[in-house]
């Protein structure tokens, strides 16, 4: 005889309370409103409960869908921890490797994937590109590659390289402004989608007052604003010094900020084959490219 609740229809009140609408729910579920619509009348009517209170901009849970939300999420976690478990038992550098990385990354990592399919004919890697860290205790990822001063605790990795940062300018600009004194200058801002960057976080302290430009919410558009002559960036030096239109400009002064390259993954799944092949491979791979990450390769080349 079946129970009047499953795991399906618990997933189902946890997605339509974390999204607080059908339409979340469905999209976070992979099925259609009408489907979460019906699945939750039929959950309702099945335990004679109401679960959520239904308003013109969305649904609310009700005590009961409370409780059940909360049943729901440990439910989750057990089944998450048990599916990382048995992921780390397996035994063949096979299978697909989901690896999450910002945008100004993704273009580096790209150049190293031909070489660990070669070397790993049946490791099928699935990028994601994405600036928000990648839950990968809920399995959103099971790599990431990030740039970050400290990796949270709850996850294992390499330290690969130091990410030096620097000011960059586009030549057009330095030929009509050549202030020695960096707050005059105009300079290209980060809206609050990077707020928490480090590059956002040194403006903050040494250019409360200088004169913004624009502002972007991503790195490569920072970069962008900085060729097309729109004012002085801060930028990783991996970024900066690809870009053929920018310079750096010296000396040093305020101190730049620095990050770090790390590789991440969750501890359960640091001894599954394919996730410990891939992080080897990637970890030399990456670690050829430290002269670029730390800013080194543009002293080099004027040598």
């Amino acid at each position: 005889m079946r129970s009047a609740l499953d795991w399906n229809d618990l997933r189902l009140v946890l997605a339509v309370t974390r999204e607080g609408s059908l339409s979340g729910a469905a999209r976070r579920l992979g099925v259609t409103h009408s489907t979460v619509f019906r699945r939750l009348g039929a959950i309702e009517a099945a335990i004679g409960t109401r679960l959520f209170e239904r308003y013109r901009d969305g649904y609310a849970p009700t005590p009961a869908g409370e409780i059940a939300a909360a049943s729901a999420a440990r439910l989750e976690d057990e089944v998450l921890a048990l599916e990382r478990k048995l992921a780390g038992q397996d035994l063949r550098p096979s299978g697909p490797v989901r690896i999450t990385t910002t945008d100004t990354l993704g273009a580096i990592l790209m150049r190293h994937l031909p070489g660990l399919r070669a070397a790993y004919s049946e490791i099928e890697p699935e990028i994601t590109i994405s600036n928000t860290m990648a839950n990968l205790t809920r399995r959103e990822a099971e790599i990431a590659i990030r740039p970050t001063p400290a990796p949270p605790e709850l996850l294992v990795g390499r330290r690969v390289a130091d990410i030096a940062h620097a000011i960059y300018g586009s030549r057009a600009y330095f030929g009509r402004r050549n202030d020695k004194d960096l707050s005059a200058h105009d300079w290209i801002g980060l809206d609050d989608a990077l707020a928490g960057t480090v590059i956002a976080g040194w403006l903050r302290e040494n250019l409360r007052a200088a004169r913004i430009t624009c502002r972007v919410d991503a790195l490569p558009a920072l970069r962008d604003a900085a060729v097309a002559g729109l004012g002085l960036a801060l930028l990783p030096c991996y970024v900066g010094d690809l870009a053929p239109g920018l310079r750096r400009v010296t000396p040093k002064t305020p101190a730049e900020p620095r990050s770090a390259l790390w590789l991440l993954t969750h501890d359960d799944l640091k001894r599954t084959a394919r996730i410990r092949a891939t992080l080897d491979f990637l970890a030399k791979a990456l670690a050829s490219e430290r002269a670029l990450f730390e800013g080194k390769r543009a002293d080099t080349a004027r040598r």
